[in-house]
């Protein structure tokens, strides 16, 4: 089966004023993801939950906001989908699924 090519599809010019509202938009979108770290940081502690790693000002880019729940929308205020774990903790949590998932299907 030959895939023909597609043409490039006509897209709508957008006015100053709707690229300006789009912009704040995402803005506001990216302020809200940014408070649910501050706030963990704050409720948990710089601290990782798995290895209980400390961290300092210039090392505290190595601390992330897991969500427990996988759902990275879900964010209650009182930090019950949050756990803070370094870098390193956070890949083995992400990556213990994909392993699991890989050792299961030779069964």
């Amino acid at each position: 089966m030959t895939r023909t090519p597609h043409r490039p599809r006509m897209v709508k010019a957008i006015s100053q004023e709707e690229a300006d509202e789009l912009v704040r938009k995402m803005r506001t979108e990216r302020a809200g993801l940014e408070n649910y770290r501050e706030k963990s940081l704050k409720l948990h502690g710089w601290i990782c939950a798995k290895c209980g790693r400390e961290f300092e000002q210039d090392n505290l880019h190595l601390l992330t906001v897991h969500h427990k729940d996988g759902n990275h929308n879900y964010n209650p205020s009182d930090g019950s989908n949050w756990e803070n774990l370094c870098v390193y903790c956070h890949d083995d949590e992400h990556s213990r699924g994909l392993l699991g998932d890989y050792l299961s299907k030779d069964e």
